[in-house]
């Protein structure tokens, strides 16, 4: 039941995102749309209601549950900055907003972005870690809560990994080609 209902919020996190970028660009309706767009964490906490009943009601906390924590961290270090990347996208595309601002490429500039992007996937694994010690606790029986236990290093796992990725943009940052500025065009433009 968890897995279905991951995969659920998953459809419904992309379902609410199109539909509310439609109703802000297409149909002009920028309240709806934001209204639409808020409504994308409610996803969540039916999510998080639904796996504390599932373990109130007796179940074996397992792999399900520690996934279910996973995702809500995850659509909580990174949630916000997709939904306002494709609203950048969606705001040229349909709204004649000029074009985002791609990410830096190159250099220092590059090395930062990906420090943010990082601090995102910190930000996921300290919520997956946070969820998964309520549900010990609520659990409250050591010899069966093993599953979540190992999520919590899966989270950091996953962590360690991505800020490895990070740390490389900053130990050896790509140079830009001959001719090619380290700063995205657009930027270029707005300091002048």
């Amino acid at each position: 039941m968890i897995v279905a209902l991951i995969a659920a919020c998953e459809i419904g996190f992309w379902v609410l995102l199109a539909a509310g970028l439609a109703f802000r660009y297409l149909l002009r309706m920028p309240r709806t749309g934001l209204a639409l767009l808020l409504c994308e964490p409610l996803l969540e906490v039916v999510l998080l209601v639904a796996t504390a009943l599932d373990l109130k009601n007796g179940a074996e906390p397992n792999w399900t549950h520690g996934l279910a924590a996973l995702y809500i961290g995850y659509t909580v270090g990174h949630g916000h900055r997709t939904v306002k990347w494709l609203d950048g996208h969606a705001a040229h595309r349909f709204g004649g907003a000029p074009p985002p601002v791609p990410p830096p490429r190159y250099g220092m500039a590059r090395a930062r972005h990906e420090g943010k992007v990082w601090a995102g996937t910190l930000v996921g694994a300290a919520v997956a870690t946070a969820l998964l010690q309520l549900a010990i606790w609520y659990v409250d029986d050591p010899s069966r809560v093993t599953s979540l236990e190992s999520w919590r290093y899966v989270a950091w796992r996953a962590a360690g990994i991505h800020g490895l990725v990070a740390l490389s943009y900053w130990v050896w940052p790509r140079k830009a080609p001959a001719g090619e500025s380290e700063v995205p065009l657009e930027k270029e433009r707005v300091r002048r």
